[in-house]
């Protein structure tokens, strides 16, 4: 690239408007077996998707502490390929929190790409989670921080989303939907928990749009919720275009291994949007940034910010960007963030 030419980072935005570059696909793993298969199959598809080792669902009843080392020993292993391994700690009420917020960060502090907190209740329990897992860092002799995950599954939770995503040190808010459903009494039915129920039902909807609003907000990562019915690759496939193209999610969980790629596809900009993009910022930098006129319509650096969103999210999920289009955009980091 030459050097007048200035990378969009710079001439689009500035560094307050600097947000995590997460991969589209949020992989969770909880029994020995599949972290194993996970972690071997993020390794050979490369980190467009994370896994997530979970130790609230994933541990046996009293073998809470052996499943949290074992989890560490994971995150170092030389399995973690890509650096992007993260973990779920049980609930910060549970009895089991604190425990195993020290032993992961004492074993893989180095390593972990987060931590997730799953059931907060409000936002001041949310910042005793971040301040718990702060001193459980300084604790080790860790300097740097570990982005924290929130689950918002609980009313409290949600009525507090907005500030919950406001935090400096949350990274991302997901929507827990089983839990959402539960904590209503029945007065969801059932098929409030389905893959097309769950984007009916008028409570469940407005929880979504609400976690996602609020993370657009603060410049966080709002991350879908599952889609239990695991085997029925159709019906993820439909949520995961909901969840992207309607709701404004930009990355989804997956609970099983068959979920990943379709996820990622789903999230994938479509050949013609990249194209499109990549036209149009390329005219733009040879331009200077100033308006242009692409196929008889107007684009100036509004548009501009949309478009390279759209070529972050096709280099996060993999898609194969021309060499001309990597030179001048991403020869610095290719593969390592967007």
């Amino acid at each position: 690239m030459s050097p007048t030419r200035v990378h969009p980072r710079q001439a689009l935005f500035d560094a307050t408007e600097a947000t995590p570059a997460l991969p589209v696909c949020d992989h969770y793993a909880g029994v020995p077996l599949r972290m194993h298969k996970s972690l071997q199959m993020q390794a050979d598809l490369g980190p467009v998707f994370d896994v997530t080792l979970d130790c609230e669902d994933g541990a046996p009843v009293g073998g809470e502490a052996e499943h949290a080392h074992l989890v560490g020993e994971l995150v170092m292993s030389s399995s973690n390929a890509h650096g992007r391994v993260g973990a779920r700690v049980h609930p910060f009420d549970h009895p089991s929190f604190d425990a195993d917020v020290s032993t992961l960060i004492k074993i893989a502090g180095g390593q972990l790409a987060y931590l997730m907190v799953p059931k907060v209740q409000s936002f001041a329990q949310a910042q005793d989670a971040v301040t718990a897992i702060d001193r459980a860092l300084l604790e080790n002799g860790h300097e740097h921080t570990v982005p924290v995950h929130v689950l918002i599954e609980t009313h409290g939770a949600l009525r507090d989303a907005d500030r919950i995503a406001a935090h400096p040190r949350i990274e991302s808010l997901s929507f827990g939907l089983m839990d959402f459903v539960s904590a209503h009494r029945g007065a969801i039915p059932q098929a409030g928990m389905s893959a097309a129920g769950q984007f009916e039902h008028p409570l469940v909807l407005r929880a979504k749009l609400e976690i996602s609003a609020a993370c657009h907000a603060h410049l966080k990562t709002p991350s879908h919720c599952v889609v239990t019915e695991f085997k029925k690759l159709d019906l993820l496939r439909a949520a995961a275009q909901k969840a992207s193209r309607q709701l404004g999610y930009l990355r989804m969980w997956s609970i099983h291994p068959d979920q990943v790629r379709p996820i990622v596809e789903a999230f994938a900009p479509t050949v013609a949007e990249t194209d499109q993009a990549i036209e149009i910022l390329l005219a733009a930098q040879a331009n200077e940034w100033a308006p242009i006129s692409h196929r008889d319509t107007l684009h100036d650096r509004a548009s501009y910010r949309y478009f390279w969103h759209v070529l972050e999210r096709a280099l996060r999920t993999g898609q194969d960007l021309p060499i001309e289009v990597r030179q001048a955009f991403f020869s610095d980091d290719v593969g390592a963030r967007s």
